[in-house]
């Protein structure tokens, strides 16, 4: 871990250039394979219907991923190491189990898009693109010095966002049609699934186990007063990354309605997303697509394998360092499934969609705990969630917990 600049009590655009990073890691996690799948699925089915899923998701993201990030700098301590100190074991023990199923799914996800990018651009089969995203990502994690990740995965992120913005000149969409649909809220029965998918998708349980972690890549202090400065840096992070993200997100479906939607184009994988879009949009947008992906894959991997090794050493309270076994175990063991899935030749795309749902469905065993944990003064001190704060978490958790009920409802009785 390295310092940061020495902090000032007026704003500086010193300190702030030298704190950007954390955000930039979570954000990567939800510019990923699964993203991609959803929002692709989304617009090539229902145009520009749910783009306000994204926004709201995003908004819900920026709070969430501050808490997680205001609790790291208030304990000193990641989401996963506070869980197992304050809640009873065998809850602590539920919750690391869910949120490690939840990873293995994000794994899945991660290693088939980067796989499949690879194919997209190089015509390798499909099992080794997956083993040269899983050799990369695990190269950079196990030899990591954490800025060097940091500085790699920021770098990634902004080839994927240019690739996407050029996308959008290619595809000339309809803004005026898109700007009410980023805010006015539309739903139903066919739509809940890839709606919960795509809400899944941006906000990840281990992208808030992961931000209360990686803040600590920067030096702190011990004092309270240098504690709130540079909370104000986190909370610009946040916002920024952030809001980087809902572009990119928003852009993904964007290109899928104007392309596929707008053409009566019914999309099941990414492969055929690729091969459809040379023909309407041109080689070069083909290509973007395969480069967006293959970055997208390999970036949001080594975010969630990060992430992993940081939930599995917090919740067993060993030392997270990626010199001893039980880190590297870690990195390896959340992606054997991918490699099975990759074996028993499934259906990418659907896993890809499902692998977003459940995440979706875990994140209110993350979200409540992070709850707790903020409005505790005990765990907190001064830094104690207050009742705005407190009361809009609450009603996010709320409203994720009630998406997957309708979701459940709406698939097993079939209303509306």
């Amino acid at each position: 871990m390295s310092t940061m600049a020495p902090i000032a009590k007026s704003f500086s655009l010193k300190t702030l250039f030298s704190f950007l990073g954390p955000g930039f890691l979570v954000t990567v996690g939800f510019i990923d394979p699964g993203n991609w799948a959803t929002n692709i699925e989304g617009g090539s089915k229902f145009g520009y219907e749910l783009l306000w899923v994204v926004t709201l998701g995003t908004v819900m993201l920026i709070l969430i991923q501050h808490m997680a990030a205001k609790l790291g700098i208030a304990t000193g301590k990641s989401l996963a190491v506070n869980i197992r100190e304050h809640f009873p074991k065998p809850v602590a023990a539920f919750l690391g189990f869910s949120v490690v199923l939840a990873c293995i799914a994000t794994d899945v996800a991660e290693l088939l898009g980067g796989g499949i990018g690879f194919t997209l651009l190089f015509g390798f089969p499909l099992w080794i693109g997956v083993i040269l995203t899983l050799l990369l990502e695990v190269f950079l994690i196990i030899s990591q010095r954490y800025h060097r990740v940091e500085k790699i995965i920021v770098g990634f992120l902004g080839i994927i966002t240019i690739c996407y913005l050029f996308e959008l000149v290619i595809v000339h969409p309809d803004w005026s049609e898109i700007a009410p649909r980023l805010i006015v809220p539309s739903i139903g029965k066919k739509s809940i699934y890839v709606a919960l998918a795509i809400l899944g998708a941006l906000v990840m349980p281990h992208n808030i186990f992961l931000h209360s972690n990686v803040i600590h890549s920067r030096k702190w202090g011990v004092s309270e007063e240098e504690k709130r400065d540079l909370l104000r840096y986190e909370k610009i992070d946040t916002l920024f990354a952030m809001t980087l993200g809902w572009i990119v997100n928003t852009a993904m479906i964007i290109v899928a309605a104007s392309i596929f939607f707008r053409n009566h184009i019914q999309v099941t994988t990414i492969e055929q997303a690729s091969v459809t879009l040379k023909p309407l949009a041109g080689q070069f947008a083909g290509i973007l697509f395969a480069i967006a992906l293959v970055f997208s894959g390999i970036s949001s991997s080594i975010t969630v394998s990060m992430a992993e090794a940081n939930i599995i050493t917090g919740f067993l309270g060993k030392p997270e360092d990626p010199r001893t076994m039980l880190y590297r175990f870690a990195v390896f063991v959340t992606a054997i499934p991918a490699v099975v899935i990759i074996l028993f030749n499934v259906d990418t795309f659907r896993v890809l969609i499902l692998s977003q749902v459940i995440l979706s469905i875990q994140l209110p065993f993350t979200l409540i705990p992070l709850l707790i944990l903020s409005r505790n003064s005990q765990v907190m001190g001064s830094f104690r969630s207050r009742n705005v704060e407190f009361a809009a978490a609450t009603m996010i958790s709320v409203l994720v917990i009630a998406l997957n009920i309708y979701f459940f409802y709406t698939t097993m009785t079939g209303a509306e």
